[in-house]
């Protein structure tokens, strides 16, 4: 007896690939350091994958969302230290406030939210595995992964590439690596610093090796979908994807990625270290969560822009259109299947919003569902 055949539901394409799924959709996201949390640049990164995890489940897939918290960092130890406050303590206080933030953004809570001080010994597993495999030597206490080959299978020039591990806490000047492009999966703890037990002596996870080790543990060796702000690409995901491999011997470790363009102020990114910092609770206080939504989908995913007072004003006017739209009760038949398209197109919301705006009706209603509006 035959039946009916069922229309297949659209796949979703990110970078020019299909992103097809076998049962789950395992997503993981760097998360945040707690200290100063949050500004517009972080709040982008987790409304984007929130969007996609919407997304997702609409095509019928189930997801999972693993978002780390990175408890165990350098800047986050001079921060509290700063605020003459115990690492831990201040970290969870921060936390506190940040998870407020993305409850007001319309974020879901992830499936999985592992902290760095949890998976000390899964670090110290993965610094085992590649010393056994040759992808890394123990030196002064530290162990080491052999990076030299990372920046070129991302395409980039060793100038260019010792230039942002310097910018991005890489240690280009620490003499006991035998290669600036290598990399701590394990640090040896300098004087009053955290320091945990390790075969090689007191020491601390390196940065990238946390979040490999965390998504491991949550994952198993791959994951389909890999998350975070376009300034991640290179050292820390690069590194992260290649101590994963290098570990399990399973490529690709993520099977695509989801690069957010760079929020800028007066056209210079967003940071901490700037001190130009949005705060995303001070945007939402002044209009809304789904105003602030709004701003942040309406654009490309990976293009970089910058914030303006007037940029939010025209997501308060967009967003009004959108839900005026959806309170028309009917619209075109072929629109909300034409939103959906453009959603899957890669993560197109630009053009959902102006199909869902003039055709009105479920097309609007669909989008201000999806897209939690």
């Amino acid at each position: 007896m035959h039946h009916a055949s069922e229309p297949v539901p659209p796949r979703l394409r990110l970078g020019g690939r299909s992103l097809s799924v076998v049962g789950r959709a395992r997503i993981y996201v760097c998360g945040v350091t707690p200290y100063d949390v949050t500004h517009l640049g972080h709040a982008a990164t987790f409304v984007w994958v929130d969007a996609a995890d919407r997304l997702l489940r609409r095509l019928g897939v189930q997801v999972e969302v693993c978002r780390n918290v990175t408890d165990v960092d350098d800047v986050l130890f001079e921060a509290a230290q700063r605020a003459g406050a115990q690492y831990d303590r201040f970290a969870a206080v921060q936390q506190f406030h940040f998870e407020r933030d993305m409850d007001a953004l319309g974020v879901r809570r992830p499936t999985h939210e592992p902290r760095a001080h949890s998976f000390v010994g899964q670090v110290v597993e993965l610094a085992s595995a590649l010393l056994e495999s040759g992808h890394a030597y123990v030196a002064d206490g530290s162990v080491y992964f052999r990076g030299e080959h990372v920046p070129g299978a991302h395409g980039l020039l060793r100038d260019e590439a010792e230039r942002l591990l310097a910018g991005n806490g890489g240690r280009n000047d620490d003499p006991a690596k035998a290669d600036v492009l290598d990399q701590a999966v394990w640090q040896a703890s300098a004087e009053g610093e955290p320091a945990w037990p390790s075969p090689w002596g007191p020491g601390r996870p390196g940065w990238h090796a946390e979040c490999t080790a965390m998504a491991l543990s949550t994952y198993g060796p791959s994951l389909d979908l890999h998350a975070g702000g376009a300034d991640l690409r290179f050292p820390h995901h690069a590194y992260e994807a290649a101590q994963a491999e290098a570990a399990t011997g399973v490529a690709p470790f993520a099977r695509s990625w989801l690069h957010v363009g760079t929020v800028r102020l007066a056209g210079e990114k967003m940071a901490k270290s700037t001190g130009n910092l949005v705060f995303a609770a001070d945007l939402v206080q002044r209009t809304s969560g789904p105003v602030v939504r709004t701003l942040l989908l309406d654009r490309r995913y990976a293009t970089p822009w910058d914030y303006t007072d007037e940029g939010l004003e025209q997501a308060g006017l967009r967003l009004d259109a959108l839900r005026s739209a959806a309170g028309r009760p009917h619209g075109i038949a072929s629109a909300p299947q034409a939103v959906l398209e453009a959603l899957v197109d890669d993560l197109d919301v630009p053009r959902a919003i102006d199909i869902a705006v003039e055709d009105g009706g479920q097309a609007a209603r669909d989008l201000v569902s999806v897209l939690a509006l």
